[in-house]
């Protein structure tokens, strides 16, 4: 009895319903995601085997190695103007709402209060010609204020996450969404100048200070 051969040819597959929802995902991710602003300087920092990752809710002190102070705030771009307009009420100077708006998406700046209006309206690749720096020292802390302002700003958003975080899930706790204080300096940066920073924060009684580091060559996460 002969034997029935079916057809020979190899199945297709339709990929176009897969190239329409790939498209789909990469316009929805461009329209929503918010990209971080450039940072201001590049920072070397040391090395070390830790591994643990940065919180959200973040006052960043940064550190270059010429000894520049940097300030970052990373609670909101709400809880970042009510941080200006503290600082615009104390220091009498004042911002405009285009200027406020420009502050919220900053990740970091360095520079004097006084300076911080004519900094703002600068574009993004004339602020990293600037060589200003917060101002730290004992006649003129600003840094002290920033970092004072931060933290009840930072406590009172992370406040509003935890209640909404509590809602879905009871067992969270509290200290999980409280602002964090992370100094980023230079492998290079004076001691002196590390240890005014530090000072400031002794100062203001917020001792559970971080400090930023590179993950050793061959240490995997």
């Amino acid at each position: 009895m002969a034997q029935i051969k079916g057809p020979k040819g190899s199945p297709t597959i339709d990929m176009t319903p897969m190239v329409d929802l790939a498209f789909l995902l990469v316009t929805f991710f461009m329209l929503t995601a918010n990209f971080r602003s450039e940072e201001p300087v590049v920072i070397d920092t040391p090395s070390s085997i830790a591994d643990l990752e940065t919180p959200k809710n973040v006052v960043l002190i940064t550190i270059d190695k010429g000894g520049r102070v940097f300030y970052g705030f990373t609670a909101g771009e709400d809880a970042r103007i009510r941080v200006l307009k503290s600082m615009s009420a104390k220091y009498k100077v004042a911002f405009s709402p285009e200027q406020y708006k420009k502050f919220s998406t900053l990740s970091s700046f360095g520079c004097s209060v006084q300076q911080l209006p004519a900094y703002l309206d600068l574009d993004v690749e004339e602020r990293k010609k600037t060589t200003f720096s917060v101002p730290n020292d004992s006649t003129n802390n600003q840094l002290r204020d920033w970092v004072n302002y931060g933290n009840i700003e930072g406590t009172s958003a992370g406040a509003i996450k935890y209640e909404e975080a509590a809602a879905d899930n009871p067992d969270v706790e509290m200290n999980e969404f409280k602002p964090k204080f992370i100094l980023k300096a230079d492998g290079k940066a004076l001691y002196t100048h590390v240890k005014n920073v530090i000072e400031t924060f002794r100062d203001l009684d917020l001792n559970n200070l971080n400090f930023v580091t590179s993950l050793e060559a061959g240490k995997e996460k």
